[in-house]
């Protein structure tokens, strides 16, 4: 059974290749998107090589409906957008994906149904399949080279769905077994450096010794430590001053 989770039906209008239907359900199910729609496929239905393109994702392929045309795939629809490479001579708004799926994601969350159609791999959707649709999604390429597979479109539309919806950090820290050293260890660390350097001599000459002992503080406290980067500077320090007392 499809996921509950709110999010828009992926519709693939008279796909070419067996392949590139198992690669869209692929990218969908990468990004958390389960309902897929398929209008008159070419090689027919059920295909063989989307299940083996699929890798995983065959159950988006055993749940997919078929439909006969267009009109019929957006029955249920309040809003659809039209994915294309080229540009059309009909008045409509186009956004990116990134603009397109933060609207999705705004008319989802208040109770409308939302599609985005995708085209056949050859010449993309004709102007009849848009006309249909209330918006259009233009991918920003290279404009000397501006076809994209089938899939490919799809996973950019899937991956910035899973963006609008909060679901994924733009930047983190992987801590591998760790925690951040707070201030009480950062300070014992900088007394030791202190107090071992005092020692050999390095806050020289005397007028310098204060600003240069700053210096060093600031560093320490400038610098975003973890108690295995702590644990580990005290016993570089450690092992400094040992191997200068056996060398003496």
């Amino acid at each position: 059974m499809p996921t509950d989770t709110p999010q828009p039906s992926i519709i693939l209008v008279r796909p070419q290749m067996g392949e590139n239907i198992g690669g869209a359900a692929r990218a969908m199910w990468n990004f958390g998107l389960d309902r897929m729609r398929i209008v008159d496929p070419r090689d027919g239905w059920p295909n063989q090589k989307a299940v083996a393109m699929s890798s995983g994702a065959g159950r988006l392929l055993d749940e997919a409906t078929l439909h006969d045309d267009v009109a019929s795939a957006l029955t249920d629809c309040t809003y659809v957008f039209a994915t294309t490479a080229r540009a059309r001579e009909l008045t409509k708004p186009i956004f990116t994906p990134e603009r397109a799926m933060q609207i999705a994601q705004e008319k989802i969350a208040a109770g409308e149904k939302v599609a985005v159609m995708f085209g056949p791999e050859r010449s993309g959707l004709e102007n009849d399949d848009i006309s249909r649709a209330n918006a259009i999604i233009n991918v920003p390429v290279n404009p000397l080279y501006a076809s994209l597979n089938l899939a490919q479109c799809v996973l950019l539309t899937a991956y910035e769905w899973q963006r609008a919806t909060g679901e994924s950090e733009a930047e983190r820290m992987a801590m591998a077994k760790t925690e951040w050293a707070n201030n009480q260890e950062i300070e014992a660390l900088a007394r030791h450096y202190d107090e071992r350097l005092e020692e050999a001599g390095f806050f020289y000459p005397d007028h310098k010794a204060e600003s240069m002992k700053i210096n060093l503080r600031n560093m320490w406290s400038r610098m975003p430590f973890t108690r295995a980067d702590v644990q580990m500077l005290h016993g570089m320090m450690r092992q400094m001053v040992r191997w200068k007392e056996r060398s003496d």
